[in-house]
């Protein structure tokens, strides 16, 4: 088993340096269709998602292209928004005792939503044209910049997904940034969150630490295989079929 969870690691880790896909889109389903619980799944990928993006953040601060009062701004939304998802749906269980199928419900559901808006992302990016929002000063956009870090926050602490992909969507949209800035405060930002909402969950008793362990033995080095090819293989055609199989594995879930 901990062979398969290395591979498992190694495959995922590849896949998100060749691709940028989130590791949490392609992971958290591949657990709890392996028969791990969903809260354990989504706890355990928080905390292996907490670990594996500092050494992006760590990176991107260094290039300098993080846009730190963007993350600020989204952080002081989506931290309480996780804090709120992971404490209700604990008090939840204790009334209701049916936890693990809500999650799986709602997990089912975020990863056709976040399927679909990577499928626009690699469809339409290149044809966006600047739109008024974009075109506004963050100063004037600080409100609806704390909104969306409470929803997709909320989102995040219930599921372990969006920490990246939904973020990115909304950076891609509503701000002007640059490639590089982008994907620097998108993981600045994912840092953050999946720190603080994987904390709650450890605290909760929801994290396989050896599952982690494992996890990152291989994705550490998938990632840096994952990086190389990326400038070598075409990943548009792989960003489209994984879009599809994230699809059809949330439809599976629900």
């Amino acid at each position: 088993m901990t062979i398969g969870i290395v591979i498992m690691g190694l495959l995922v880790g590849t896949l998100v340096g060749l691709t940028g896909v989130g590791a949490a889109s392609l992971l958290t389903p591949i657990l709890v269709l392996m028969g791990i619980h969903p809260s354990i799944a989504v706890g355990t990928d928080l905390v292996y998602n907490s670990v594996t993006k500092l050494f992006g953040f760590v990176q991107h601060a260094r290039q300098k292209t993080v846009n730190y009062p963007l993350v600020k701004y989204l952080a002081f939304g989506s931290i309480p928004g996780a804090a709120a998802a992971v404490v209700g749906l604990h008090v939840f269980s204790g009334w209701y005792h049916n936890e693990e199928q809500v999650i799986q419900y709602i997990l089912g559901f975020v990863l056709m939503v976040a399927a679909v808006g990577t499928l626009i992302r690699v469809l339409f990016d290149s044809r966006l044209k600047v739109n008024h929002l974009q075109s506004k000063p963050l100063e004037e956009k600080v409100g609806l910049t704390i909104f969306i870090g409470v929803i997709f926050g909320f989102i995040v602490g219930l599921t372990s997904i969006g920490s990246g992909s939904l973020f990115a969507l909304a950076m891609l949209y509503l701000y002007r940034l640059s490639g590089p800035e982008m994907v620097g405060t998108d993981i600045a930002h994912a840092f953050l969150l999946a720190t603080v909402a994987g904390a709650l969950n450890a605290g909760l008793g929801h994290v396989n630490y050896t599952l982690v362990g494992n996890l990152l033995v291989g994705s550490i080095p998938g990632v840096v295989i994952g990086s190389a090819l990326s400038t070598k293989v075409p990943s548009r055609p792989i960003r489209l079929v994984m879009s599809v199989l994230i699809f059809l594995s949330g439809l599976k879930l629900v």
